[in-house]
């Protein structure tokens, strides 16, 4: 394979156990066991350089932990990272993970908890300028964040002011151009858009778009509105209770769903066209990831399960341009 059309992100076999157990002495006196929740369990994807990856899924899939797995934050109990062809995870504890840092940024989902409410825009902004050592001139720093302001739709002079005097979706822009301030080509963007009014919502996604364009960013885009995600993406992956099912180029996945929780899932958006038709609202209940089910994780709440599907566990496969997990579609039976 050629330098060129390597991707420049690739995960592989991703995975993350949280030990939840209760503290030593609770679990001797009440003769309980150590309990693990396996919150990431094998994911593996490629994106391209340019391209926007979304995921999606219900609340406590795992696509949370999956962003801060790429961003450093949270190390690997299994699988590995690699960007631009670096062993990512390995290189964030040398000097030179410093660098990768750099090239590697993360918009947070909650604009009125990333932000330090007692500093200033412009300092907020200049931080990451001063601490990997960009510029250290205090009137380049603050021309500097002068143009990331503006990069965002917002004021130059908007750096004098303090977060709390800012609406949600200004504050996700000051999140952005403190992202965009160590020129990063990797944007992880966890559920940046959730906290924000609609009319908002697009606003900030247009930005995020011209700056991709621009920039040449490429995205991990996390979601779990579908809206959002056409809007977007150029490839999505639905996860469901800690691991891929479906992975599928954005029109292949939203014209012909393959994998029946995907299908369950864009059944339950309202449709324009469809006004006086009832919505399907997605069936069952997430299982309890401290006790998953055996074989298929959503065999419990799928129609098309047999016995195959709760003892075996299905793993991702290319079937028709895709990739999916699912025995169902592996044997045609959908």
């Amino acid at each position: 394979m050629s330098e060129v059309s390597l991707p420049l992100v690739r995960a592989t076999d991703l995975a993350k156990t949280f030990d939840v157990s209760a503290p030593w002495l609770n679990r001797v006196i009440e003769r309980k066991p150590r309990m693990l929740l396996q919150a990431v369990n094998g994911v593996s994807f490629d994106i391209e350089r340019g391209k926007t990856l979304a995921l999606v899924g219900e609340s406590g899939c795992g696509k949370s932990t999956v962003a801060r797995l790429l961003v450093g934050l949270y190390e690997p109990t299994r699988g590995g990272f690699s960007f631009d062809g670096v062993d990512a995870h390995a290189a964030f504890k040398t000097a030179e993970g410093r660098k990768l840092r750099r090239r590697v940024q993360m918009v947070f989902q909650d604009p009125y908890a990333s932000l330090n409410p007692r500093w200033t825009v412009g300092d907020i902004i200049a931080e990451p300028l001063r601490e990997h050592e960009i510029l250290s001139d205090d009137s380049a720093i603050e021309q500097r964040v002068s143009e990331l302001l503006q990069s965002v739709g917002l004021s130059a002079l908007d750096r004098i002011k303090f977060p709390h005097q800012f609406s949600g979706g200004q504050r996700q822009r000051i999140s952005i151009a403190r992202a965009l301030a160590t020129q990063p080509e990797f944007l992880v963007c966890d559920e940046p858009t959730s906290a924000l009014d609609v009319s908002v919502q697009a606003q900030v996604l247009n930005i995020m778009k011209d700056l991709q364009r621009k920039h040449g960013l490429t995205y991990l885009f996390i979601s779990h509105n579908l809206a959002v995600v056409r809007h977007v993406s150029d490839q999505v992956g639905v996860m469901y209770l800690g691991g891929l099912v479906e992975l599928a180029d954005k029109h292949t996945l939203f014209d012909t769903p393959r994998h029946p929780y995907t299908r369950m899932l864009l059944d339950a958006i309202p449709k324009m066209h469809d006004t006086g038709k009832a919505r399907t609202a997605v069936a069952g209940e997430v299982p309890n990831p401290l006790n998953p089910p055996s074989g298929c994780a959503f065999h419990p709440r799928c129609p098309h399960a047999n016995a195959r599907c709760s003892s075996e566990k299905p793993v991702m496969k290319p079937i028709g341009g895709i990739r999916v997990a699912c025995h169902a579609v592996e044997e045609g039976r959908i």
